[in-house]
């Protein structure tokens, strides 16, 4: 934004603004929005309530990400020393940044870490007096939006506030739900259902925190209990876990999500947007065959937050995208890449309904490529002349329960070829598990042919 000469504006523009600002972001006036939240940029150096009016514009996230980065900022460094200006700064760093994403990487804007160093320094000079109770609020969220950064600063916070003020309910939950992101399940148990004790009524955010850190720690019978009191028709189901009907629906998995990442190894890594089977409010079974490795695949079972990411739609149907919070089982499936040619569309897919225990042929890509027929019927013959033919082309992987036997998998995978006459499936690395070399040979070089290889 260009910079304009600073202002002095009365309590009253003041207020109007901030209404004003409020009004227009709720209507999607973006540009009204900019030019009123200049005038406060311009005054907030040398007014305080300007300062504030923008803290709450920014707190009712009616600016973007960056643009509230950008004002917090500025805010911090007019008003470093202000205490109560800075705690309230602290807790707005949320709007600054995307928390349903939540296995982003730590935020890059300095203004995150200049914040959780004023405060924790503001925190410690103020140990003991009126002020720390507001400092260490602002300082526990700032920390906590560091990712794995700001961690013991973090946990120290919400841990000294339950100590301040033992009955506040809002501080256990806090700190549960802390513990939680953490993947300390037990941890977070315990804190919410001290949030639950002391509230005054049932509080929905601490039972779904609640039925996520038990189902993470594996407390299905506890888990169920909060579902159950929820008014979800659940019952125990597999893995000791409550299960019930529930479309499918999508999760974000990450190869490091937050509660399995270290300060040292702090960001996602490779992620990809997948199926799962959902069995509960907050896990299921991964139900599509990844592209990349991971270290997660189909078969595994996976805690989702409870807080959607964002919607994919289809048709009129909106799918939920959620958070992958920690892998709970890895069954250890087996994985063979395979190439093949189909008459019809889905059909190699399709061929996963005559394979048993669970395995599955899941098509990555299906596309028409011309193929040179004389390689085709013998890709050793060395010829002038090359005949195209248009084949129906599949890539993908086959995924099955480590226990299965790869020779009866490529029995059943045959049969299921032959009932369908248009189709030819080859997957080298399965005839190699199954211990047919020469089939393998010629599997790769068919294989090779539809890939491209």
């Amino acid at each position: 934004m260009p910079f304009l000469p600073s202002q002095t504006l009365s309590a009253e523009e003041i207020e109007s603004l901030e209404d004003e600002i409020v009004e227009d972001s709720r209507a999607g006036r973006d540009e009204a929005v900019r030019e009123k939240v200049q005038r406060l940029r311009n005054a907030q150096h040398h007014q305080k309530d300007a300062a504030a009016s923008l803290l709450l514009v920014v707190d009712r996230q009616c600016l973007s990400r960056e643009a509230a980065a950008e004002v917090l900022s500025e805010i911090a460094g007019s008003h470093g020393e202000d205490l109560d200006l800075l705690q309230a700064l602290g807790e707005c760093l949320e709007s600054a940044r995307d928390i349903d994403d939540l296995n982003a990487a730590p935020p890059e804007d300095a203004v995150f870490h200049d914040v959780v160093e004023k405060l924790a320094g503001l925190a410690e000079d103020h140990q003991g007096g009126a002020e720390e109770e507001g400092l260490l609020g602002g300082l526990a969220t700032a920390a906590r939006m560091l990712a794995r950064q700001g961690d013991g600063i973090a946990e120290r916070s919400y841990r000294r506030l339950t100590e301040i003020d033992p009955e506040n309910s809002a501080y256990h939950y806090n700190l549960g739900l802390f513990y939680k992101t953490r993947g300390r399940f037990e941890d977070g148990m315990e804190s919410n259902r001290i949030a639950a004790r002391l509230a005054e009524e049932t509080v929905e955010s601490i039972e779904w925190n609640l039925g996520i850190c038990a189902t993470g720690a594996g407390r299905g019978e506890l888990a169920l209990e909060v579902w159950k009191r929820m008014g979800q028709k659940i019952e125990l189901g597999r893995f000791g876990l409550p299960e019930g009907g529930y479309p499918q629906c999508k999760v974000k998995l990450a190869e490091r999500p937050l509660a399995e990442r270290s300060a040292e190894a702090d960001d996602p890594g490779l992620e990809e947007t997948i199926w799962i089977e959902r069995l509960s409010p907050c896990h299921g079974i991964i139900r599509s065959v990844l592209y990349q490795d991971l270290g997660v695949d189909y078969g595994d079972v996976v805690l989702m937050d409870g807080a959607p990411i964002t919607y994919h739609t289809y048709g009129d149907v909106e799918v939920a995208v959620f958070p992958h919070l920690a892998t709970l089982i890895r069954r250890n499936y087996r994985f063979f890449d395979f190439a093949g040619t189909q008459g019809e569309a889905r059909q190699l897919a399709d061929m996963s309904r005559d394979l048993q225990e669970d395995a599955v042929v899941y098509a990555h890509s299906e596309n028409f490529r011309m193929l040179c027929a004389s390689c085709w019927r013998d890709p050793d013959l060395d010829h002038a002349r090359h005949e195209g033919v248009e084949k129906h082309v599949v890539t993908g992987r086959i995924a099955a329960p480590g226990h299965i036997d790869p020779g009866r998998l490529l029995e059943q995978l045959d049969k299921a070829v032959t009932e369908r006459s248009t189709c030819q499936l080859y997957a080298p690395d399965l005839c190699v598990a199954a211990g047919l070399e020469s089939r393998a040979s010629i599997d790769r070089r068919r294989f090779d042919l539809l890939t491209g290889n």
